[in-house]
């Protein structure tokens, strides 16, 4: 009995029992039903073969305590269940026969079990394997999909280098063509600078032969200003300093009329179309430009003056050694303020206008130009000045000439071009004004468009001609009005047309 029950415990058929329906759960989703079937069958078998071994063990039990030992437990729990027969062996097979088999099917079923879960770890490590493989490939692809992408951001890049290449090179080499230009216009500016170059040097050569070793550079100061004694004095017509500068300044005002006035009249161009009040902007801007340096002048000299006088002794008169201040500072005057002055006497002047997008400031070099000329020739001993003029005006053949669309029959000034330099009552630059019959003071001008650059009659085919054009002694190509025939009649020996 004892060595029974040993051997049934020893090869574990509980445990056995209980590995397989634990295996029959887990495998019951992915078993057919077949497989189902059959599991449970085995299980059932195997269950019939330990009971069948139970049943033997407690009919062994059972008889060791006699006819009523064991019995009332028997009948009271197992009787309803057992039927004829049940304590038989099942044929001829032994308990040791059963027990030898259920411990092969149980060595079986431990190495089945075995070689299943080697497969199944064999088959988690393709699995493994398979995905590492599937993510280096995805891996790969990502790699030339990067370079494929990195390959296209290149070529783009060299596409659009290469095209901003060509545009930079286009683009400097336009800025090359202007440079040349630009060039080309400083090297004939250069020109006039050499020459107003060599006229300050002679300038400087004749005042030191009046002035011997007198410095130039002397401070505006007038406690460090001494008067030096000449053989001339500095208010006389020939004086070096008014000799050699008012023959500059002449020059120079020519100079404006030939060059400064032109290119004024091209940037006013650019705004305005009417030709006629062009000119007129011109002229009032130099009629302001002298009207406000004279009066500049007079305050500036009038301080000079009073600060002299403080410490003036002789023998040398104060006029003397306030012009010869003047002649060694002529250049501490405001020219800033000066052009300020001139442009906002433009804006108040009602016969010449602008487009409301433009100022009279386009023409503020010009101005600056005129405002320092003005100056300088205020700045004389014997001051420089141009003609008082109005619209309207008899034409003076002594003063003016007319310009080449003028009507040379016309009595009357009907606008001033360019104004007449005069010292005194001595003219010494001619002017320029455009004639017309019915020129009144109420007359604002015809519009009229020109696509030249000049409409007087220093325009002219080649540059000498043109330089001969604005000689001061170039005489006008029209009749004096006194041999004009004129529709108003014949004028009175007192100066009325009768």
């Amino acid at each position: 009995m004892a060595d029974s029950l040993r051997r049934l415990v020893n090869i574990g058929t509980f445990t056995v029992l209980q590995d397989k329906l634990e295996k029959w759960l887990s495998d019951y989703y992915i078993n057919t039903c077949d497989q189902n079937v059959a599991r449970g069958c085995e299980i059932i078998e195997l269950n019939a073969k330990v009971q069948g071994q139970l049943f033997k063990l407690l009919s062994v039990c059972a008889s060791d305590g006699g006819m009523y030992g064991g019995a009332n437990i028997i009948k009271s729990r197992l009787l309803p269940w057992l039927g004829q027969n049940f304590f038989t062996s099942g044929g001829s097979v032994t308990a040791d026969t059963s027990l030898s088999v259920l411990a092969e099917a149980s060595a079986k079923d431990r190495e089945i079990n075995d070689l299943q879960d080697m497969y199944e770890k064999s088959m988690d490590d393709l699995e493994r394997d398979l995905e590492s493989m599937k993510t280096e490939n995805q891996d790969l692809r990502d790699e030339l999909a990067d370079t494929k992408v990195e390959l296209d951001r290149s070529m783009r890049a060299s596409t659009s280098e290469k095209m901003f290449t060509d545009v930079e090179t286009s683009e400097l080499r336009r800025k090359l063509a202007d440079a040349q230009d630009e060039i080309a216009k400083l090297r004939v500016r250069a020109g006039l600078v050499d020459d107003y170059e060599r006229k300050m040097r002679n300038l400087r050569d004749e005042l030191s032969l009046s002035y011997g070793k007198r410095d130039y550079n002397l401070s505006d100061s007038m406690t460090s200003y001494r008067y030096t004694s000449r053989i001339t004095t500095p208010l006389a017509i020939d004086d070096p300093v008014q000799r050699v500068r008012q023959q500059n300044l002449v020059a120079r005002f020519n100079d404006m009329f030939a060059q400064d006035r032109l290119d004024a009249l091209d940037t006013l161009r650019r705004y305005s179309d009417d030709h006629e009040n062009n000119q007129r902007i011109i002229y009032c801007a130099v009629s302001e430009a002298f009207s406000t340096a004279k009066l500049a002048f007079r305050q500036f000299k009038m301080k000079v003056r009073a600060n002299l006088a403080k410490t003036h002794y002789g023998p040398e008169t104060l006029e003397e050694a306030v012009q010869d201040y003047i002649n060694r500072n002529s250049d501490l005057y405001d020219l800033p303020g000066m052009v300020s002055d001139v442009i906002r006497a433009l804006n108040r002047n009602p016969k010449i206008f602008l487009p409301p997008d433009a100022t009279f400031a386009i023409v503020q070099p010009f101005i600056r130009e005129a405002c320092k000329l003005a100056w300088q020739m205020s700045a004389l001993a014997h001051p420089l000045d141009i003609a008082a003029s109005t619209d309207a005006e008899l034409f003076d053949d002594n003063k003016y000439r007319r310009s080449y669309d003028s009507e040379y029959t016309a009595p009357l000034v009907n606008h001033h071009i360019w104004p007449c330099l005069m010292q005194g009552i001595k003219t010494l630059v001619k002017g320029e004004a455009l004639t017309r019959r019915g020129a009144s003071l109420t007359s604002s001008g015809r519009r009229s468009r020109s696509p030249t650059r000049s409409l007087s009659p220093t325009r002219a085919l080649s540059p000498s001609f043109r330089s001969r054009s604005v000689s001061p002694l170039r005489r006008s190509r029209c009749p004096s009005p006194r041999r004009c025939l004129s529709p108003l009649g014949r004028r009175s020996p007192t100066g009325r047309w009768l």
